[in-house]
């Protein structure tokens, strides 16, 4: 029964966590510095992962991928290859879930802050990350031009300027002072209900 208990618990968790992703991503995506969008959603996702594992982490990663595309966040490079798009935007979003759920399970026992740290920033690290690899596998030909439009001789300056700078800092920034938060929810969530006594 207990067993039950826990899914029952982590399917409705995950579901309002769902939620959460889709609504501060809606509320937020106007919050821009250069072409792209601030990312706040990334801030639920390591909630649900560090509370429900590296899989709901990897579903919450997948809905906030699906936001990106279903908003137009990703339309400058569909229009130069669609599937690559898709590929690059989805996977980077589950990769961010998945690794927060598991550097958060690694280290949990050991430290709970630390674990909660480290969750936080491998998040907008990992989102970051796969979405430069994901330039270079799929739209460099046409970064090269976009760099060299701009003034630009190195298009990885232009890449890390242009598609990176602030937004990354601040992505990366807005996760650690929220950290804290993040603790808090956890305790609340993972307090283990007071036992019932007799009469």
């Amino acid at each position: 029964m207990n067993k039950l208990s826990e899914k029952i618990q982590k399917l409705v968790g995950t579901g309002l966590l769902t939620a959460l992703v889709i609504v501060i991503y809606l509320l937020t995506m106007g919050l821009t510095i250069g072409p792209f969008n601030i990312t706040f959603a990334l801030i639920p996702i390591v909630v649900g992962a560090a509370l429900y594992g590296w899989s709901a982490g990897t579903w919450l990663g997948l809905v906030f991928g699906a936001m990106v595309l279903f908003t137009g966040g990703g339309n400058a490079f569909l229009v130069i290859n669609a599937p690559g798009t898709i590929a690059t935007v989805l996977v980077k979003g589950a990769a961010a879930g998945a690794v927060s759920g598991l550097v958060y399970k690694a280290l949990e026992k050991k430290n709970r802050w630390a674990a909660t740290i480290c969750a936080a920033a491998a998040a907008p690290i990992v989102n970051t990350g796969i979405f430069l690899i994901g330039c270079l596998l799929f739209f460099m030909g046409t970064i090269n031009e976009w760099a060299a439009g701009a003034g630009f001789e190195n298009a990885g300056v232009y890449m890390i300027s242009a598609f990176v700078g602030v937004n990354f800092l601040v992505e990366l920034g807005t996760n650690l002072v929220l950290s804290s938060a993040i603790v808090r929810i956890l305790d609340v969530v993972k307090k283990p209900s007071a036992p019932k006594t007799a009469g």
